[in-house]
């Protein structure tokens, strides 16, 4: 029986990724008993290195948007979704290792904004256009060094492809059903998990400066064009960008993975847009003329 508890409404902190790997470690536990219990910790401790310089021939992240904090937003929305569907029963279940891909794939889904040693241009955000494509990259590698199959390989670099702003679903090569879900989840947790921020409108700001910093290195290609003329235009547009952009994605293109957070499920409280629409009135409110 589905335990409906208000775990929704208690704040992990996402800058401490040890509170993050907790609580992905006791839902990942709660829905496979008999997992391997150093599964979690290993692959935290992978992506805390990522970030940290840690990796070789890479430099620590400098994007001050996406950050370390910005990827254990998403990865703790994303798993919290997989593990409110896995109590519910649905169908077709999602197996250890669909979980296990998908957890590596959101941790390694904004590796792309890394520079390499020696690229001392800019910050990583310069490279938001072909983020994407370099996270792929960089998790394919990353995962080849521990041993994993080209097919699960490709399943996480599936599964991250989910994340693109104008991504085409229709043409990613999924190879079943559960790693499509999987992915779908992983786009879904993206989204909301920094929109629910509590500094989501603090820190929209930093994000003007990385769409501003992509112009600058990228000038000439249509897709690099801002399409806000400052941060303030930008925080005045987020509501409409939830409104016809985040709304419809999750609802449609995601499938509606988001209503698995609704404490009780389907239609109770749902934690993550509430906060998401306390964000937005408080950018009514601060922006009213």
């Amino acid at each position: 029986m589905l335990e409906e508890t208000s775990e929704m409404s208690l704040q992990t902190d996402t800058k401490n990724i040890a509170a993050v790997e907790q609580e992905v470690q006791s839902i990942y536990l709660a829905a496979f008993p008999d997992a391997d219990e150093q599964f979690v910790p290993r692959v935290f401790s992978w992506v805390g290195e990522c970030f940290s310089g840690g990796y070789p021939g890479y430099q620590a992240i400098d994007a001050s948007y996406h950050d370390l904090e910005h990827t254990l937003q998403g990865t703790l929305c994303m798993t919290r979704i997989l593990g409110r569907r896995h109590q519910t029963e649905s169908l077709p279940r999602c197996t250890r290792r669909s979980f296990e891909l998908g957890l590596l794939a959101i941790l390694l889904h904004d590796t792309g904004y890394l520079k390499q040693v020696g690229d001392n241009e800019g910050t990583g955000a310069k490279y938001t256009l072909t983020h994407v494509k370099r996270s792929m990259d960089f998790a394919a590698a990353l995962l080849r060094r521990h041993d994993f199959t080209p097919a699960e390989i490709r399943t996480v670099q599936n599964m991250i492809s989910c994340t693109g702003v104008n991504v085409d679903l229709g043409i990613v090569p999924f190879q079943n059903y559960l790693e499509q879900m999987v992915g779908f989840a992983l786009g879904t947790g993206d989204l909301l998990g920094q929109m629910a921020a509590v500094d989501y409108v603090e820190k929209l700001p930093i994000l003007y400066e990385e769409f501003a910093e992509t112009q600058r290195f990228n000038a000439g290609q249509p897709a690099s064009r801002v399409t806000f003329s400052s941060a303030d235009d930008l925080i005045r547009k987020t509501p409409a960008f939830w409104q016809h952009y985040v709304l419809p994605k999750i609802e449609h293109d995601f499938q509606g993975l988001y209503r698995f957070l609704a404490v009780p499920y389907p239609h109770g409280p749902n934690w993550y847009v509430d906060r998401i629409e306390e964000n937005l009135a408080r950018i009514a409110e601060e922006t009213v003329d």
